[in-house]
């Protein structure tokens, strides 16, 4: 028997540098960084001071110790080139900032430009303290901080969400030819977490112009890495999926610009994306201003032996021996980097006549009436568009289609139609239109457009947030309902809050998501996830149940700046219905119901396949039920004038839905309904659903737990009595 090792080709190692490296720069760019290192600290020490002062409104996750990772990473990047970071990324936010704001290749020791980013240095301030003049609004303060301008397209505080953002974002730029670099900043604790292993692997897989800068400060709060992993060289999360990895010391600002130029560099040679591992520590606990040692888990000496290795001491002391600067070239930077935060915090607090305590300035705080502002569009990017409804579509320029054609077609011709939309999913790229024929045609005829990926939810719906924030308009394939809970994280954290929490941004992602409650796939293949997502009010939902009415809706939704999911459920796929001749062009309208079968004994409100199932229980029992498909089943998306105008009509309502009970809309409509319609109703409102439990494999056990025509029936003929 024999034990050959087992190598790897891809570069992985750790990078030191010398003092010919140090001698190599220019010192006017080494001046420039030490100014950035002092700006940095006094920041984060004058928000740690006005959070003291019950000023700063939630955690203040300070960088304090880090900051040589942040400025020696930005010093390598452009305005252009992007980045995100998680809930501590005040150094890297500001040296972004810096960069973008201040003129390229100044000498502080003769210029004093600082005051040309003064005010993205108040507005960064006036954001962690929730104000109105911060980036998004004071909106999302400490934690969600973006600034597109200058590259920074929104940090998470979810632990791993932010990496396939980054993906998404070299998504965008390799489709759309853009030469820049995106940079995802994290944690050793996030690099924990599934779905940052999941964006490595899908940049990987891409070739992605990503870079993945992991900051291990050693603690994910409190949790020593050696407790996390086994493996603590972490750099081999990277050669493990194939990806360039460096390790360098994090304290040393030079080390990390030599780790990121030769990121760049084999980004611009060879592709992407390169993994960088910055060993650095914090100095501080995981927010606020105590000591790790203060909480018992790490001791004194620890925190001594790293305080020693501080950028803020070991540079000034480089830079002076080396004739960079004097005490006194020193000492003018760090005035100038306490005047520039100190001025931002006097701009937005004030001392009150009656009072010794310092106070936000009034009028510093947003309109509480705008509370809701941004969550999403009004829909404005439609008007001037065609919508056409199948009955104003004449006879003669009708013709018959298949619903799984319809869905086919219509991604086909928007594809063709708007360069940007992109497909993203599993099996999309083969079996003659992935598993269902959804996507018949597209990658024979966009193969650059169309990502196939792992199965990996979480990770490729969350690089499509990326890839919508950055100019694509991506479509997300899920494969089966129930995995968009997999991927609920990115949907409901990510898509579900990204433009509220910014302040109002675009982000327009739709998601298809089928569904096939009664084909004998069991509990874990068979939900309908749309009662999820209304949970979340960004979203969008539709639920077609023509193929007209799907062309209409779809073309509908790749038009929209919101988030949009498309339910297509595989009861339709075979049946047939009219749509225009030669027509994939118009829409139907987000938003608005129609009525599939008039009648004046009772209002019926469904959506899907209960819109056969509800003409055709009233076609059984006799009854003259006015069947509305609903259509649009977000909350702000019902169409309460027609509804209204039929309940007036027929003074009893029943709605009608065929997914279990506790994941439908039926409640939430019911109250609406008697809200909005109390004294118009004769009857109680009666609701049909599937069961409370899901479907199962066993074929009457299956059809059981599901709404059907059978129990609209049953339900008519009470409600009418």
């Amino acid at each position: 028997m024999q034990r050959k090792p087992i190598l790897t080709d891809t570069p992985w190692f750790r990078l030191e540098v010398d003092e010919s490296d140090w001698a190599a720069e220019d010192p006017a760019a080494l001046a420039r960084w030490m100014e950035q290192l002092l700006l940095i600290r006094r920041f984060e020490e004058k928000i740690l001071e006005l959070h003291s002062q019950g000023l700063v409104h939630g955690p203040a996750h300070a960088s304090i110790g880090q900051e040589a990772g942040a400025v020696g990473a930005m010093s390598v990047l452009g305005t252009k080139d992007k980045l995100n970071g998680t809930h501590r990324a005040h150094h890297q936010i500001l040296a972004k900032l810096l960069n973008s704001a201040l003129p390229e290749g100044y000498d502080p020791r003769r210029d004093d430009p600082l005051k040309e980013a003064a005010t993205l240095v108040r507005r960064a301030v006036a954001e962690i303290m929730g104000l109105s003049e911060g980036f998004c609004g004071g909106r999302g303060g400490s934690m969600h901080m973006r600034w597109a301008p200058a590259g920074i397209i929104g940090t998470s505080a979810i632990i791993g969400g932010n990496l396939p953002h980054a993906v998404g974002y070299g998504l965008a730029d390799k489709v759309l030819g853009r030469d820049h670099v995106s940079v995802a900043f994290f944690g050793d604790g996030t690099l924990m977490a599934g779905q940052s292993m999941e964006a490595i692997n899908l940049a990987a897989l891409y070739n992605l112009p990503v870079i993945f800068f992991l900051e291990n400060n050693l603690y994910a709060v409190s949790t020593h890495v050696r407790e996390q992993t086994r493996e603590t060289r972490l750099t081999t999360r990277g050669a493990m999926f194939g990806v360039p990895s460096v390790e360098c010391d994090g304290m040393d600002l030079l080390a990390v610009r030599r780790a990121m130029q030769w990121a760049v560099e084999t980004i611009r040679t060879t592709g992407g994306p390169v993994f960088v591992e910055a060993i650095l520590y914090r100095f501080l606990h995981q927010s606020g201003p105590l000591l790790g040692s203060q909480l018992g888990y790490r001791s004194k000496e620890e925190e001594a032996e790293w305080r020693a290795r501080d950028p803020l001491v070991t540079m000034p002391a480089r830079l002076m021996a080396m004739g960079v600067l004097d005490e006194a070239g020193l000492a003018t930077l760090e005035a100038r980097a306490r005047r520039v935060v100190e001025d931002a915090a006097a701009a937005l607090t004030e001392m009150p006549r009656d009072s010794n305590a310092l106070q936000i300035r009034a009028g510093a705080l947003p309109d509480v009436a705008e509370v809701e502002h941004g969550i999403r569009g009004d829909l404005s990017e439609l008007k001037g568009e065609r919508f056409l409804e199948a009955l104003s579509v004449p006879a003669e320029a009708r013709t018959e289609m298949k619903y799984i054609d319809a869905i086919a077609a219509t991604l086909l011709r928007n594809m063709e139609r708007d360069s940007r939309i992109i497909l993203i999913g599993e099996d999309v790229h083969r079996l003659r239109g992935g598993v269902s024929g959804s996507t018949r045609g597209v990658v024979e005829r966009f193969p650059d457009r169309v990502f196939p990926t792992p199965i990996c939810e979480n990770g490729f719906t969350g690089m499509a947030l990326g890839a919508a924030a950055c100019g694509l308009r991506p479509v997300v394939d899920i494969m089966f309902g129930d995995f968009c809970i997999v991927a609920a994280d990115q949907m409901f954290n990510g898509i579900g809050k990204f433009s509220h929490m910014f302040g109002g941004t675009e982000v327009p992602v739709v998601v298809r998501a089928r569904v096939s409650p009664a084909t004998g796939y069991g509990s874990q293949h068979s939900m309908d996830p749309s009662g999820l997502f209304a949970l979340y009010p960004a979203w969008r939902i539709v639920s077609p149940s023509t193929p007209h009415d799907y062309i209409g809706l779809m073309n509908a939704a790749l038009r929209c700046s919101d988030p949009v999911l498309v339910i297509e459920h595989q009861d339709l796929f075979q049946t047939t219905g009219p749509v225009p001749r030669g027509d994939l062009d118009y829409l139907v309208p987000l938003g608005a119901a129609r009525t599939a079968r008039a009648g004046s004994a009772c209002t019926v409100l469904t959506y899907s396949t209960m819109v056969p199932a509800s003409i055709q229980a009233a076609e059984a029992t006799g009854i003259d039920a006015e069947v509305i498909d609903l259509r649009s089943l977000d909350p702000s998306g019902l169409d309460w004038a027609l509804i209204e105008a039929s309940v007036r009509r027929t003074h009893r309502v029943l709605v009608t839905e065929q997914t279990a009970r506790g994941t439908s809309h039926g409640a939430r409509i019911v109250q609406e309904v008697q809200e909005r319609l109390f004294d118009w109703l004769d009857a109680e409102i009666l609701r049909v659903t599937g069961t409370e439990a899901a479907p199962v494999v066993s074929p009457p056990l299956n059809m059981a737990a599901l709404g059907n025509a059978r129990k609209v029936e049953v339900a008519l003929r009470r409600l009418v009595g």
